[in-house]
């Protein structure tokens, strides 16, 4: 094989594990290319060490998601099956993490990330636990969606927040407002992607994730108070943003500003037409919230405590 023999990559060596380490990255980079453009544009802004662990995280999660969401219906699976899958899936992960190797290129580059900055089955056991759930529960009270959103997003936040932090391989800080920041932004995300997928959840794949929400009666009070949560934890993320690396922070505050304003824009939304259509901020509303925070002009996370479109906190 040559360098050109791998799209996308541009490997320092031709053979062996060098060459296969490449591979397995500049497969998971195509995975978020293809999947997420809020968190493409923002990952393009962390410099490419730190960019590589990150597209690393995302490839896994999603494949995992893939395995208990459309496309495995799609081509037949029943839950049992997609349950088998996904079952082997973490025992690929967990024996990667220990030796350092896997035959699939996703979860290889998932376990160099892991295994370089220093967390294990503590974070990738409870994402995995989140992720059968959604095979075998349609509905959430208060103790199981805690326990979903930690799992399924927040564990997702830590995993990022080491890939900012760590220095040869070790974690170097032990700030709880940072733990704090990636775990409330993390469930930040999760529940603003709720919100606008309700429709999609609650007819295509019979969940409903907010306890006590019922999709078919949904009304301005429910999406208020929802908005409101959300509105919360992205507050109390952006105390933890001038924490950050200096070197991580533009990426992680343009995320926080895409979801801010996704967040705004479905709290303008009247009630009614959020369960039949899915919010989308604007790839030129994108594009200019990327350029400001290029230039050093990055919109200030505010934490409101009134106003709030769609309802008061």
């Amino acid at each position: 094989m040559t360098r050109g023999d791998v799209a996308g990559a541009a490997p320092t060596v031709t053979t062996g594990l060098g060459l296969y380490d490449a591979t397995a990255a500049a497969a998971s980079s195509v995975v978020i290319r293809r999947y997420s453009t809020s968190f493409g544009l923002a990952s393009r802004l962390l410099p490419a060490h730190i960019r590589e662990h990150i597209e690393h995280v995302y490839a896994l999660v999603r494949v995992a998601d893939e395995i208990v969401d459309g496309p495995a219906t799609e081509a037949g699976l029943d839950p049992t099956l997609a349950g088998r899958l996904l079952d082997e899936l973490e025992q690929d992960t967990e024996r990667a993490m220990t030796i350092g190797f896997s035959v699939n290129p996703v979860v290889h580059a998932f376990a160099r990330t892991a295994r370089t900055t220093g967390f294990g089955a503590e974070l990738t056991q409870p994402f995995f636990r989140s992720m059968r759930a959604d095979l075998t529960r349609s509905e959430h009270d208060d103790a199981s969606f805690v326990d979903y959103v930690y799992g399924s997003a927040e564990v997702v936040g830590l995993m990022c927040l080491r890939a900012f932090v760590y220095r040869a391989g070790r974690p170097t800080f032990d700030e709880a407002v940072l733990v704090t920041g990636a775990r409330r932004l993390g469930a930040a995300f999760q529940k603003v992607n709720f919100l606008r997928d309700l429709r999609a959840d609650f007819l295509e794949l019979g969940r409903s994730y907010f306890p006590g929400v019922d999709v078919r009666s949904f009304d301005e009070a429910t999406k208020a108070r929802l908005v409101a949560d959300v509105q919360d934890d992205l507050d109390a993320a952006a105390r933890a943003l001038p924490l950050l690396p200096g070197r991580a922070r533009p990426a992680v505050t343009l995320a926080h500003a895409l979801f801010q304003e996704l967040n705004d824009r479905i709290g303008a939304t009247p009630a009614e037409r959020l369960v039949t259509t899915r919010v989308r901020v604007p790839d030129p509303v994108k594009a200019a919230l990327a350029a400001r925070v290029l230039v050093g002009r990055a919109p200030v996370p505010r934490v409101r405590r009134g106003n709030r479109p769609g309802g008061t906190a």
